[in-house]
């Protein structure tokens, strides 16, 4: 793996948020995910801007680059008008497109996120439905939403939702005209062979654990190593 650093400096993202770090620190002490996490964006974006590939290469197998919130605090606080989260998204986007991400716990987790789009976004167009709040995946959600889980027919009909069902309603079916528009959007953008390439690493990973890609999706979901803090 080389040439990280010239992939980095094509991005938008990276144009957009390097300018020139004098490595204050500042971003850092305004990060929330900092104050919780072992995550410095002070260190991350100097290591970008001096070019070191080694390091470079091993944020991109890493847990820290998936800490970032995006909440862009680092933006309105640097003296030199850089933008770490910036930063952090090329990083996000060249581990995805090097296959890195799944070397990573919160990494692999980008598999959970395409299947929430590619099942809901592009099969239904929407991006939550009820049904796919398992309670087994959302155990915060408590006794009451495995109720609800066990009984959604019923719970549907009770607040008048006509749920993938033609016609107008809450949750009503999407027509296909408007599905294939959709489709076509990510078709044109680059997001459907993007997100190809996140399944893709999947399955290889999933196959490398001997997992199916259900019992990998459960374990990308739920997986917490305790080391994140």
């Amino acid at each position: 793996m080389s040439g990280l650093v010239e992939k980095l400096k094509k991005d938008i993202h990276y144009i957009e948020g390097m300018n020139s770090c004098m490595n204050c620190g500042v971003c850092t002490a305004i990060c929330p995910a900092a104050e919780f996490y072992n995550y410095d964006p002070r260190m991350i974006v100097d290591s970008v801007q001096r070019g070191d590939e080694e390091t470079i290469a091993q944020f991109i197998r890493s847990d820290a680059i998936w800490y970032c919130g995006e909440c862009m605090s680092c933006k309105t606080r640097c003296p030199r008008g850089n933008t770490p989260g910036l930063i952090i998204m090329a990083l996000r986007k060249l581990a995805q497109e090097e296959g890195t991400f799944t070397c990573s716990e919160k990494g692999r987790q980008q598999y959970a996120l395409k299947r929430v789009i590619d099942h809901n976004i592009l099969e239904r167009g929407y991006c939550v439905t009820p049904d796919i709040v398992k309670p087994e995946m959302h155990p915060e959600q408590g006794p009451v939403w495995e109720w609800v889980y066990a009984h959604l027919d019923d719970v549907f009909e009770r607040v008048h939702a006509n749920y993938r069902k033609p016609g107008p309603g809450a949750l009503r079916e999407i027509d296909e005209a408007s599905m294939e528009e959709l489709r076509k959007i990510f078709d044109v953008t680059g997001g459907t062979d993007f997100m190809n390439r996140i399944q893709q690493c999947s399955e290889e990973k999933a196959a490398e654990e001997g997992a199916d890609m259900e019992q990998y999706l459960m374990s990308v979901y739920t997986q917490n190593n305790g080391q994140h803090s």
